[in-house]
């Protein structure tokens, strides 16, 4: 497939640049003049409180360090997803969305004060201990995070490969705080794994999006098309627990589905400034039926694809409702070498609904349940034909020993999926429903 070109790397997890055009209305001008004028009044009561704290507090503070703490603090109170970003930040924030970084492999936000997970990374010492989306870390090590910025925190938990970590974490339902000791280790994020799940069935887990999520996606999809003997019947696209990353493999992978439409649509504060994207022909699977996987852990570019697809009806959402990150942040870079990282527009699904702090809801509702087998419970009405006396045995001709034989193993294959992950096992069970249908129709 030929994906439209976008000129600029954006990223909607941690940001996406925006074109601002200048508006020719004199009321307009007029408008930004009078919003670009200098609070003169404000400006002087700072420099008088600046002056203070470096003539009358406790030890020395440089005006370095006073000024930076003051352009965080006016950031940090705009939103959680603004902020400033120093230079070892900013060199970090762009490592991180290649797809290769060093810490715990996990994304968090702050909230109410508190560092709240958004969701684990696939196969990170974060997944591996456990955490899960929705987590709030109070203390790093022996530090409380009350009082942190987002950047400090961030900046605590990574650090040396092979380096422990300990965090205090609280869990909604559990009845105290708990610790989790971590070793840190280099992330290198494979976003995008698939497998047969039946035969002719396949599934794609997008743990995360990064500049080589949208091709790596067509790649595994090829490569399960290899497997089913050239062809696909439907798809599991499994978006659980993806906090996002960069948006331009959104697009992508929405693309890869989607033959014609909208996909997404940002939208700024200025009338005129946003930006649209839509899909190019071509369909990775021909239409063929998909059922993709979200719940509250599914943030950001995650969302524009469930969003793009529910829209269009070319998938079936399934689980519970999405995390509600719709605002997009530009990473806009500073002369010193360090960036601020602005909340600048919101953006909006093919059928122009606002995801922000709303989410997306899924199509069929599917809680996070755990099912464990009770090999001791028998329904006295479940009788079969080996249960009764007399019955007649079988014999050599008459085919029972090999059906028998195959659905045994279909059952324990089931048993085990339905273990394993609910979820999933409920969207296979409704995409053959579906597969189905559209060979009937």
């Amino acid at each position: 497939m030929n994906f439209k070109a976008i000129r600029t790397p954006l990223i909607l997890a941690a940001g996406v640049a925006i074109g601002i055009s200048l508006a020719t209305s004199q009321g307009v001008l007029a408008k930004k003049e009078e919003a670009h004028a200098l609070p003169v009044e404000d400006l002087q009561t700072f420099v008088e409180i600046m002056n203070r704290v470096k003539a009358d507090y406790v030890e020395d503070v440089s005006d370095k360090e006073l000024l930076e703490n003051a352009i965080r603090g006016m950031l940090a109170g705009l939103d959680p997803h603004s902020a400033y970003l120093d230079d070892e930040e900013f060199r970090d924030i762009t490592v991180a969305t290649s797809g290769k970084f060093g810490g715990l492999g996990i994304e968090v936000q702050l909230q109410n004060g508190w560092i709240r997970v958004v969701a684990p990374i696939d196969d990170t010492p974060a997944a591996k201990a456990g955490i899960q989306p929705g987590d709030f870390i109070i203390k790093i090590e022996e530090t409380p995070v009350k009082g942190m910025t987002l950047t400090e925190a961030v900046k605590q938990m990574r650090g040396e490969p092979g380096t422990k970590l300990t965090v205090t974490m609280v869990r909604d339902g559990t009845a105290a705080p708990f610790e989790l000791t971590l070793e840190r280790a280099i992330i290198s994020v494979s976003s995008v794994r698939g497998r047969i799940l039946e035969p002719g069935i396949g599934y794609i887990r997008v743990s995360t999006f990064s500049s080589s999520t949208g091709d790596s996606l067509i790649t595994e999809v090829n490569k399960l098309k290899q497997e089913a003997d050239g062809e696909l019947k439907g798809l599991v696209l499994d978006l659980r627990n993806n906090p996002g990353g960069v948006l331009n493999a959104a697009v992508e992978v929405s693309d890869a589905f989607l033959h014609k439409g909208a996909i997404v649509s940002i939208k700024g504060r200025e009338t005129g400034n946003g930006r649209d994207f839509n899909a190019t022909p071509g369909d990775l699977l021909d239409g063929r039926p998909m059922v993709v996987l979200v719940n509250g852990g599914s943030a950001s570019a995650s969302e524009i694809v469930a969003g793009a697809l529910q829209d269009h009806h070319r998938g079936v959402l399934v689980g519970t409702k999405t995390f509600g990150k719709g605002s997009v942040q530009t990473i806009m870079p500073l002369r010193n070498e360090a960036a601020i990282k602005l909340t600048t527009a919101r953006y909006y699904t093919p059928n122009g609904r606002s995801i922000q702090a709303e989410g997306i809801d899924p199509d069929v509702t599917v809680a996070a349940v755990t099912v464990t087998r009770n090999d001791r419970a028998v329904n006295p009405a479940q009788v079969s034909e080996a249960q009764l006396r007399n019955r007649l045995e079988a014999t050599v001709g008459e085919e029972t020993d090999g059906a028998a034989g195959n659905n045994d193993a279909d059952d324990n294959a089931s048993e085990t999926l339905v273990e394993r992950d609910y979820a999933l096992y409920e969207s296979l069970n409704l995409l053959k429903g579906l597969i189905i249908v559209g060979k009937r129709g």
